[in-house]
């Protein structure tokens, strides 16, 4: 499939990369993707969604989130809040250059990001959730260990998927702070919740939680047997498939 290199501001003014992929036909719409904590872009599950998609019609915009991947910015400035205001800063770009994304999908806390962007994205007509956590705040026991130095100094050097990552008190305080009830209570969108029963890394429970504050129209597929990052490639086709096929009840006609 076609894949064009993009760079576009973000929130803060910072310029994010990001990779726009199109099918080789006509567009029938566009969809806007946010990758997992401390991911990016190219992460396989993106990257073979992105293929997907693009395989039924459907062009997607994947960036890298400030201070991650190709995108400027230090990590260490960022929080779940600065992630939301970033897609909504993609929305705005994909608006003005391309179209609205009428989807919009997020993997892990990146669905969470969707949750909390979507209502604030003009066109979004559905929304799409892979393996999320109902409170942001989940991903702090990932660095749970270093807490009580963060807590001290502020700040400190944690170890995640393999890489060092500098976590500030304001993210844990961002993170604490966020409630997502009433953003997907009132999200007023085509909302699908995809969810692994085996993942290990956010407990379905989740998914159950997201669920049962949403309104109708909602629906719910079960990954069974995949991992949290969608590890295997047919795992990620069929997640493609599957949005792409629920979809097309929520767009426009003709698209």
């Amino acid at each position: 499939m076609p894949s064009e290199k993009i760079i576009f501001p973000g929130a803060d003014g910072q310029d994010l990369a990001a990779r726009l992929d199109t099918p080789d036909g006509p567009v029938r719409a566009y969809a806007l993707f946010a990758h997992c904590f401390t991911c990016t872009k190219d992460i396989f599950a993106a990257a073979r969604i992105a293929e997907g998609l693009a395989a039924q019609g459907i062009a997607v915009l994947r960036f890298d989130f400030t201070g991650l991947g190709a995108s400027d910015g230090e990590f260490a400035n960022t929080n779940f809040s600065s992630n939301v205001q970033d897609l909504v800063a993609a929305g705005a770009y994909m608006q003005a250059r391309l179209a609205a994304p009428a989807i919009v999908v997020g993997h892990s806390l990146g669905g969470a990001a969707v949750l909390a962007a979507a209502g604030q994205m003009a066109g979004v007509k559905a929304v799409c959730t892979i393996g999320a956590p109902a409170d942001p705040a989940h991903v702090a026991h990932l660095f749970a260990h270093a807490r009580e130095q963060i807590e001290r100094d502020g700040e400190a050097e944690v170890t995640l998927a393999g890489r060092p990552f500098r976590i500030r008190k304001q993210f844990l305080d961002d993170i604490e702070a966020t409630r997502m009830e009433a953003a997907v209570a009132g999200l007023r969108k085509a909302l699908l919740i995809f969810h692994a029963p085996q993942d290990a890394t956010v407990d379905i429970e989740n998914a159950a939680r997201l669920y049962g504050w949403a309104r109708h129209p909602k629906s719910f597929v079960s990954l069974d047997g995949a991992d949290h990052l969608l590890s295997r490639r047919a795992d990620a086709i069929y997640v493609a498939e599957v949005i792409a096929a629920w979809a097309q009840r929520y767009l426009p006609a003709g698209d």
